[in-house]
């Protein structure tokens, strides 16, 4: 949990993410006169002490015309960050971190370090009492990915679902982070008791290392794949998949609702009753790892597994009388006493009644809406209320959608929404993600959820498999989640605002100009807008530098 550290007219508030610190500070205004930013301090769990590094400095503009160089990374001692929060994703990875934060001032030509204050972090692996939830690092486009790999490719090409993954290992912990840990920790469970069974939703389905998984389990695994045109044309690798399951004694059901069997579930049922279940929005594909920004919740709770498993079972049995099932008719809300509250659907449904839920969080939020999701082209209130948020003054709201051809990012006082345009995004990628970025199949931005309040008295989360939009709950098997709890919503809330940092500095960088460079400010008229009550930077501060 957030716990303010405070000084003199000086504070900073630390948010845990997964693996991730968001880091906001605040000042009393009068400190604010000469201020050239803060300086970061990191202090690792081992190995020495080092400043954080901006991409950016005083000397030289950044422009279109330059591609980011890690080397060309300043150390925040002389480069200060010039924003009111900033997000580390510390390399060290899971450890205890001491950040010392400098207010940071101009003086005589030089920079001088003015009042600091020093937080303790705790970024090792959490579980919650019935929870562990992941995200993929999604830092193929990153500097960060080609300083450590050069660009290496994720796999080999032509594509297939069988090939041997040992060259790549080392790239897809790195890229499928947390959330890949927790897919093969889930499956290692199952190949290490043969007590325990398991039912598998799929969509996208050619990682090759979770197939020889299930393979391994054989008769063990049912398996409900998606077989929509997507999944059976001729350069759809499901077909080979849905082949090699079934040679090693898999139980296969083919299927897709109105339009997709959309889910990415995984259940263990022990002695043939549901213990534990995995969901999120990754699909158990490469892309889904080791390219797209996902999440996937592990939920050791009979309850909950139980429920999904009811679905699977639908499925699996008589999926054309899903929709009018028991289990696709209603929120199932869960009081849940030993664990946080949580509410879960289960679609195709025969109207979108769960998407009120989701716009009368949106509507009765307090302090702040955050958001990632992949569109995909969808209709429905819950999009349209996402991008009419910037109406809303007393909101705060931060948040990218990623459509078949563009990717939006929305935050009031920047105007209704910026588009950071695909084309630039590939003119910095090395072959061959270039046609990955294109749209359609290449969606990056995969995540489904929103946030609201996270730091609020009534913090909510909406994720899972489904788009959020109308036609998916009415057409699509998905499942959707709702969980009451603080510190998995900002979880989510780190995530939303990582993302968004990431691509907002790309779609700076595209519009940048020899004659309007990216720089940092020689002066302290940057601070301005974040005292300024109409200014979004004004709201921005006041709610991160609180807990």
């Amino acid at each position: 949990m957030s716990k303010v550290a405070k000084g003199q007219d000086f504070s900073v508030t630390p948010y845990v993410g997964d693996g991730t610190v968001l880091l906001a500070f605040n000042l009393e205004k009068k400190l604010t006169t000469h201020l050239a930013g803060f300086t970061i301090q990191c202090h690792p769990p081992t190995g020495a002490p080092y400043f954080l590094k901006n991409r950016l400095n005083f000397q030289k503009g950044l422009t279109n015309r330059k591609k980011l160089v890690s080397t060309d990374y300043i150390g925040s001692d002389q480069a200060p960050f010039q924003k009111f929060q900033w997000i580390h994703f510390p390399p060290q990875g899971p450890g205890v971190y001491q950040y010392i934060v400098y207010a940071t001032y101009f003086k005589n030509g030089t920079l001088k370090p003015g009042p600091k204050i020093t937080v303790t972090v705790d970024l090792r692996r959490r579980a919650f009492s019935d929870l562990e939830l992941g995200f993929t690092r999604a830092y193929i486009s990153a500097q960060a990915y080609v300083d450590r790999y050069k660009n290496k490719d994720i796999r080999p090409y032509p594509k297939s679902m069988d090939f041997d993954t040992t060259p790549y290992q080392d790239q897809y912990q790195w890229l499928g982070a947390h959330a890949r840990k927790l897919v093969f920790q889930f499956l290692d469970e199952c190949l290490q008791d043969p007590l325990i069974s398991i039912d598998v939703f799929a969509y996208d389905f050619d990682e090759p290392d979770i197939i020889r998984a299930l393979c391994k389990m054989g008769s063990r695994v049912r398996v409900f794949q998606d077989d929509s045109a997507l999944h059976t044309g001729s350069k759809a690798l499901e077909p080979k998949t849905v082949a090699t399951l079934k040679a090693a004694g898999v139980r296969v059901k083919l299927g897709h609702f109105d339009r997709f069997a959309h889910n990415k579930v995984m259940i263990q049922k022990k002695n043939g009753k549901a213990t534990k279940v995995l969901t999120g929005s990754a699909n158990f594909s490469v892309r889904g790892f080791y390219v797209q920004a996902n999440s996937i919740l592990v939920f050791n709770d009979p309850t909950v597994a139980n429920l999904y498993e009811q679905a699977f079972e639908q499925a699996f049995t008589h999926p054309d009388q899903f929709k009018s099932s028991p289990i696709a008719a209603q929120w199932y809300n869960l009081k849940r006493p030993q664990g946080f509250p949580l509410s879960l659907s289960f679609a195709p449904h025969p109207t979108p009644f769960t998407l009120h839920k989701i716009s009368k969080a949106i509507e009765s939020a307090q302090s702040s809406v955050l958001f990632a999701v992949m569109q995909m082209g969808g209709q429905g209130k819950v999009l349209r209320d996402l991008e009419n948020l910037g109406k809303r003054e007393q909101i705060f709201s931060l948040g990218i959608i990623e459509s078949t051809d563009q990717l939006r990012l929305f935050k009031p006082g920047i105007g209704h929404a910026e588009v950071a345009s695909f084309d630039f995004l590939q003119g910095n990628l090395p072959e061959p993600f270039k046609p990955e970025w294109g749209g359609g199949v290449g969606e990056v931005i995969h995540h489904k959820f929103i946030v609201c309040d996270f730091n609020d008295r009534n913090p909510v989360v909406f994720c899972g498999s489904s788009n959020l939009a109308q036609g998916g709950e009415t057409s699509n098997g998905d499942n959707l989640l709702a969980i009451y709890n603080r510190e998995i919503a900002t979880c989510y809330a780190v995530e939303a605002v990582r993302l968004f940092d990431h691509y907002r500095f790309r779609n700076l960088h595209e519009k940048s100009t020899t004659q309007f460079p990216l720089i940092l400010k020689s002066t302290d008229e940057w601070v301005k807008p974040y005292y300024d009550p109409a200014s979004i930077k004004f709201r921005e501060r006041e709610l991160f530098s609180r807990a």
